[in-house]
């Protein structure tokens, strides 16, 4: 037992004993006042076995009936709202039309500068303020519960569009609470028939999107259901390797041709309908198939590759957390081998938000991925921190300049900033690529800036697996 276990029991029975007191006194009292006359309280071997029991008796039930409301209490004991398993029986019971989950974006922020005693009475304000909000709408039946630290559970019996006008509404205008600004991000469901738990991880799944989308899309309302269905073709797809593949030309300025294609990914449902990344990738994440997923990936670029001329590359995304893992590296590179592609002509595309805690260890990775000759790129570069982390420990064969820039070219700043990473790359040796490249104007502007590479409507559109081959086959 650990030892935090064994000093809450004690904890416990202290308190247990504690709250016996005045029990025990009552009942000593109730013997003397009533069974002294009749000789009854003489101190006997028997008696004294009497008096031990009952001390015994009423230690145990009170210390029982503590542990039992420490178990089956409803409260998160911060916010005063639901705790999880609570929340997850109210679903159970009431089946709402509506759940959702509302995430605070930087609550460890928060923690860090503000402390625990002022993070925790703002979450305890801001589930109050929600409540407060929910009320105003004159609605009867409505839960909030609490999952995590910065994640909140509410169940409305209610429709999703009006429930996700009410979360807009309290986000804007709870965007400070006692002077702290709060960084909200939520998700909106129609619960369905679908069972509580998969509703809830269906909702993790819809802010995991938004999160892992650099450029957000409004919010869509959706369905549990459709959502459960998701799912499902989700993993049987990837299960089969149903990936089809697109490929988004990128010119090469200084050769004045295409010799090289990014690859855009969906997967390939029974019934032929075609799933999108922002949609499936979190439900691959959460189900552990991300490794699968990503060699399915990369057996299919390969197998590309072997039907199209030497010269054309491709640059793919895989999962960092897929390259950090060794079996997986070393998968790849025996497919490579053994295929006989030549790894120069595979890129593989990172982006992450984040620094990796590890950061060494995890350059070694890519270190040993460059050294069999893969060529490695930072995908979206310029649009985290972590980028440019990166980029000052490691030699990067090429960047891809956020798609944010190329649209604003016309704003001296962001043109500024701009040719300030150009400038850095080009120092560093790094290949440049700018992608979303849609007029002439642009064009003309990236390439007076020295960008290496054009992708974009303006440059050529995609072609499908079947109008590649047939341009480069060998």
């Amino acid at each position: 037992m650990l030892l935090s276990a064994r000093e809450e029991r004690a904890r416990r029975f202290k308190l247990a004993l504690r709250a016996g007191i005045p029990i025990l006194l009552l009942v000593f009292l109730l013997f003397f006042t009533t069974f002294s006359k009749g000789g009854f309280t003489a101190w006997t071997v028997e008696n004294a076995f009497l008096m031990s029991g009952l001390v015994f008796i009423t230690v145990y039930f009170i210390y029982f009936l503590l542990e039992l409301d420490v178990k089956e209490t409803l409260l998160d004991r911060t916010t005063e709202g639901f705790n999880y398993e609570a929340f997850l029986t109210k679903l159970q019971k009431h089946k709402p039309k509506t759940v959702a989950i509302l995430l605070v974006n930087n609550l460890s922020t928060i923690n860090e500068n503000y402390g625990t005693a002022a993070t925790n009475m703002l979450l305890h304000t801001m589930v109050s303020r929600l409540n407060g909000c929910i009320r105003n709408h004159e609605i009867k039946e409505s839960w909030i519960g609490r999952h995590f630290g910065a994640e909140f559970l509410i169940a409305i019996d209610l429709d999703s569009e009006s429930v996700q006008k009410i979360l807009e509404r309290f986000t804007e205008e709870n965007r400070t609470i006692d002077t702290i600004e709060i960084d909200y991000r939520f998700a909106v469901i129609n619960s369905g028939e679908v069972d509580p738990k998969k509703s809830i991880a269906l909702l993790k799944d819809e802010l995991s999107s938004q999160e892992n989308n650099p450029h957000p899309t409004p919010i869509e309302v959706k369905d549990a259901n459709d959502l459960s269905k998701l799912e499902k073709e989700t993993v049987a797809a990837v299960e089969k390797g149903a990936i089809r593949l697109y490929y988004r030309p990128l010119y090469n300025i200084k050769k004045g041709e295409i010799d090289s294609y990014e690859i855009a990914a969906k997967l390939k449902t029974e019934e032929g309908k075609e799933l999108l990344p922002r949609d499936y990738l979190p439900i691959v994440n959460r189900l552990g198939l991300g490794r699968t997923y990503d060699l399915a990936l990369f057996r299919h670029v390969v197998e590309t590759a072997l039907l199209t001329d030497e010269h054309i590359s491709f640059s793919f995304n895989l999962s960092p957390f897929s390259l950090r893992d060794r079996d997986f590296l070393e998968k790849i590179f025996s497919i490579t081998e053994d295929k006989g592609v030549a790894a120069n002509r595979l890129i593989i595309e990172l982006y992450e938000r984040k620094t990796h805690h590890n950061l060494g260890n995890y350059l070694k990775t890519l270190g040993k991925i460059r050294s069999r000759g893969f060529q490695v790129c930072i995908d979206n570069f310029g649009a985290s921190n972590a980028s440019m982390e990166y980029i000052k420990h490691f030699q990067f064969d090429r960047v891809q300049f956020d798609r944010d820039f190329v649209p604003k070219l016309d704003d001296p700043n962001t043109l500024l900033i701009l040719k300030s990473l150009i400038d850095i790359s080009k120092g560093l040796h790094i290949t440049t690529v700018a992608k979303w490249v849609d007029k002439e104007e642009q064009k003309q502007k990236l390439i007076e800036l020295g960008v290496d590479y054009l992708q974009g409507f303006g440059i050529g559109k995609y072609l499908t697996e079947d109008q590649l081959i047939q341009n480069y086959n060998r």
